[in-house]
């Protein structure tokens, strides 16, 4: 039977009321850490919720959760992978309540609709929760679906270290999972036959489209370097400036060449994580380690910021690494057309963020993404928001995408 907007009202605000307290922070956002206390919280949250639906439960060899209406091997077998939709739980630091658990919520409001609804799915429905999309804790952005598809080597992702010491492995046996399992996982792959992410828009387009619900089309490349700058440690009163050999110095130095750089070529650049060694108000640093985040429209481009930023390191005796690097992900053309047109003509547009679909479409899974309006256009931050009539339409439209791409056979 059809379900009312006051129901509909109800179950989002039940859903959002659940999952607000964890995590929060004094400040008003949110530390949501893969594989901490607050990550076990969300994991439960999201099972308990399956169970309510009456979806069968399963977890990957990484971890990510799945959640499925009908068998996805037995369609798999069939020809037939399923639909899935989702997204993760996990946040930046201070991060906002919207940049993933909405497309999380979303995806398990759409499937309860389409349930009450009496919808015959011609094709298994998945819901995913994408464990450490952000690479907040270990520092490697979308590390469940890298690991997933082996765009990120498993042994490479155990002995990633957070800002304490602790390394993947580690905070893997913390909570209860053994370490030796992490690895690509081509099974559960396979049962993806298409993939749309739902998620909060981040940056301002929507808005000015005066449209609520936008489609996905591409992603911008992008990829993170860790910048490490070496000096000598000393008293900060007693050392003349013209004896110091001060890391913070040098590393000052590329956090401006970043900035020179992206306005050179046309893209973003951003220095957001410092940790400098000794890290004393009276000492001067002995070493100062910092990352960078380039993105931009061109590949090129983006690979000129960093060259230029490495070369003013090399006056420092910096080393420059990549730790992450994606190419421009371009959605599937077909899917892409078929959501838009399926949703009246609704905006196309790129994004600049990267997402756990971009990871699979670039693994081959065809692959969309449905973007709900942020009025401001800030995200990563405890300001990010969406309306809550513009979030209950794209749950709306995603309702409508799934109910399409699971439709009686022609």
């Amino acid at each position: 039977m059809p379900v009312t907007d006051a129901a509909q009202q109800a179950d989002f605000r039940r859903l959002w009321g659940d999952l607000d307290p964890i995590g929060r922070t004094s400040a008003g956002g949110y530390r949501r850490f893969a594989w901490t206390a607050e990550d076990a919280l969300l994991r439960e949250w999201f099972a308990g919720e399956v169970a309510r639906l009456g979806l069968d439960l399963t977890t990957d060899r990484v971890g990510n959760q799945w959640a499925w209406w009908g068998d996805p091997d037995e369609a798999l077998r069939a020809g037939t992978p399923g639909v899935v939709t989702g997204s993760h739980l996990d946040s930046v630091p201070e991060g906002g309540a919207f940049d993933g658990p909405l497309g999380v919520v979303s995806a398990l409001l759409a499937v309860a609709r389409l349930r009450a609804e009496g919808h015959q799915p011609s094709r298994p429905i998945g819901v995913v929760n994408f464990v450490d999309e952000e690479g907040a804790r270990f520092g490697i952005a979308c590390a469940g679906s890298r690991i997933l598809t082996g765009a990120l080597a498993p042994e490479r992702a155990l002995a990633l270290s957070d800002a304490g010491g602790t390394t993947m492995a580690q905070a893997l046996r913390a909570a209860g999972r053994d370490p030796h399992e992490l690895g690509p996982d081509p099974a559960t792959l396979a049962r993806i036959g298409t993939f749309v992410e739902l998620h909060v828009e981040q940056g301002r387009h929507l808005v000015d489209l005066d449209a609520p619900v936008g489609v996905g089309s591409h992603i911008w490349p992008h990829g993170r370097w860790r910048i490490d700058v070496p000096g000598t440690a000393n008293h900060a009163g007693t050392t003349a400036l013209d004896d110091r050999d001060d890391a913070m110095l040098g590393f000052a130095a590329g956090v401006i060449a970043a900035r020179r750089a992206a306005q050179d070529h046309g893209c973003v650049a951003t220095v957001g994580k410092v940790r400098a060694t000794p890290n004393g108000v009276n000492a001067i640093p002995s070493a100062v380690t910092g990352w960078l985040d380039a993105r931009g429209a061109d590949e090129a481009a983006v690979h000129r910021v960093v060259a230029d930023v490495t070369e003013v390191m090399a006056d420092f005796d910096a080393v420059v690494t990549e730790e992450s690097w994606t190419p421009v992900t371009s959605f599937d053309h077909a899917l892409v057309t078929r959501l838009a047109t399926g949703l009246d003509g609704i905006p196309v547009l790129g994004t600049g963020a990267g997402h756990d679909s971009g990871i699979l479409a670039n693994a081959g899974v065809p692959a969309a993404m449905l973007f709900v309006r942020n009025p401001t256009g800030v995200s990563h931050s405890p300001a990010e928001f969406a309306e809550e009539g513009d979030c209950r339409s794209g749950v709306h439209a995603l309702t409508r995408v799934l109910a399409d791409l699971t439709g009686a056979p022609a």
